[in-house]
Order: structure tokens, then C-alpha cells, then sequence
């Protein structure tokens, strides 16, 4: 034990594990910009950093496009904000039935399922 707590990040055994934070997720609002570009705000409560609602962004973004018949999407830019505790991410993406060029490619179906295995809403 005297070793573990000489070393920095050592957690003795007996400590809870640490738990991720309790996340709100308050919505998602959509917004079609062309046939293929959408525009997608989330928000959301508790979360640590804004990786949790960029991810909440992408999962809605993937479901809208199999909503929409397309299979995958492709993000274009997201802008990140928190006041007061809640974050809000607002997130383009392109839907196309071809998997697109670029370096930031969704496949829809894929990542739904992701996001429903780690319990973060698509819709």
C-alpha cells in the first residue's frame, strides 16, 4: 500500500471505482439545409467535457440519415458551447446513400448501433 501511494494515478483496491458523470441529454433539434446538408443541435446536462455532447451530435446525425434513406453521413464542422453547466453542440453534416470522401465518414448504421450500445439517445 505504501508503495501505491508513493506513485502518482495508483488507486489502491479498496477505493469505489470511479463512476462517468449522470448525463442529461435535453435534445436534439435538426434542421435541413439542402437535400443532403443538415444542420444538428444537441444538448445536454453532467457531462465532464464537451466530448459527450460531439458524440450526442454524431449519433443524432447518423440516425437522420437512415431516417432520411441515406446510410451514411459525413461531418463538415461542429462548434462546441457550455453556459451554466449545460453543453451544446451544433453540427453540419452531409447524408448520401455512397459512402463519401473525406476524412470524417459515418456509416449510420453502424454507429446507431454504437451509440445504442453506450447508452447515448439518437434521436
Amino acid at each position: 500500500m505504501a508503495l501505491c501511494a508513493a506513485l502518482t494515478g495508483c488507486v489502491p483496491s479498496d477505493a469505489p471505482p470511479k463512476s462517468a458523470p449522470d448525463i442529461t441529454y435535453e435534445g436534439v433539434e435538426t434542421t435541413l439545409l439542402e437535400d443532403d446538408l443538415v444542420a444538428i443541435q444537441a444538448r445536454l446536462r453532467g457531462a465532464a467535457g464537451p466530448q459527450a455532447v460531439d458524440e450526442y451530435a454524431r449519433c443524432a446525425a447518423a440516425r437522420y440519415a437512415l431516417i432520411r434513406g441515406f446510410g451514411f453521413a459525413r461531418h463538415v464542422r461542429t462548434g462546441i458551447d457550455e453556459n451554466d453547466g449545460q453543453w451544446t453542440a451544433q453540427g453540419v453534416y452531409t447524408v448520401s446513400a455512397a459512402f463519401p470522401p473525406g476524412v470524417t465518414r459515418i456509416d449510420a448504421e453502424v454507429l446507431v448501433e454504437s451509440c445504442a450500445e453506450r447508452g447515448i439517445p439518437t434521436v
